[in-house]
């Protein structure tokens, strides 16, 4: 197997790194719900990608340690918590859009 060349090793850690983060199953869609609605609730996340609630708990907690959303709980009453995609987060959209452009290439 050869190795990659030193001068394009930094790419492929970039690369690998966001490809960690998308290849859990839920993480890009999870990401690209908040993407494009903004803050949610849980109960708002699961009905737009139809996730079981304990899939989506383990995902949501992995995606905050991540550093990639954050958890916004909101005092009340009654007391609410939503998710919102923190500013690295939000820099999948430019990911987004050009992986959905490459997928509808891929979709007969």
């Amino acid at each position: 197997m050869s190795r990659v060349p030193p001068h394009s090793e930094h790419l492929c850690r970039y690369f690998q790194a966001a490809m960690d983060i998308l290849a859990r199953p839920w993480n890009g869609l999870i990401i690209a719900a908040l993407h494009a609605h903004g803050e949610l609730r849980f109960s708002e996340i699961g009905g737009l990608i139809d996730i079981a609630d304990r899939m989506l708990s383990e995902r949501l907690k992995e995606l905050e340690t991540r550093g990639l959303l954050e958890r916004v709980v909101d005092g009340g009453p009654p007391v609410r918590v939503s998710y919102r995609l923190t500013e690295i987060g939000q820099g999948f959209g430019e990911a987004h859009k050009g992986l959905s452009k490459w997928g509808r290439e891929l979709v007969p």
